[in-house]
Order: C-alpha cells, then sequence, then structure tokens
C-alpha cells in the first residue's frame, strides 16, 4: 500500500512527506477499520489506539502548520 502510495504521488507530481503521511495514515485508517473484528478485541489492537492517536496528532500539527501558512502575516 506505501509503494502504491509512493507511486501515485510522484506520477501526479506531488509527492512530498506531509502529503505522503497524510495518504498512509488514511490508508491505515481505512484498513484498520475494514479489519476490526466484531465480538472479541484482541490486546494487539488495543494498541493500535496509541499508533492511531500519534498520527492523528501529527495530522493536526500538518494541518495547523498549513493553516499558518495561508493565513496572512499579522493576523495571529
Amino acid at each position: 500500500m506505501v509503494a502504491r502510495a509512493l507511486l501515485v504521488l510522484s506520477v501526479l507530481g506531488s509527492l512530498s512527506l506531509e502529503l505522503f503521511f497524510v495518504v498512509s495514515l488514511i490508508g491505515f485508517l481505512v484498513v484498520v477499520e475494514l479489519t476490526a473484528p466484531f465480538t472479541v478485541t484482541p490486546a494487539w489492537r488495543r494498541r493500535l489506539v496509541w499508533l492511531v492517536g500519534i498520527g492523528l496528532a501529527v495530522f493536526g500539527y500538518i494541518v495547523v502548520r498549513r493553516i499558518l501558512e495561508i493565513l496572512p502575516p499579522g493576523v495571529i
């Protein structure tokens, strides 16, 4: 999946570390949700909550940084 994300971003000419991270995080979250069991939660899946939380925190940092780049100087 990561190789496909790299390939698509390269072909589109949009390859950057931030965009690669966001696309990979979205793919990871989709896989986590599609493979979630209905009745029993294994112990190793509880650790995914930390990984998802860290990923969302980094995503939030990227979004805030991008918003601050867009705003004109002196607004904040």
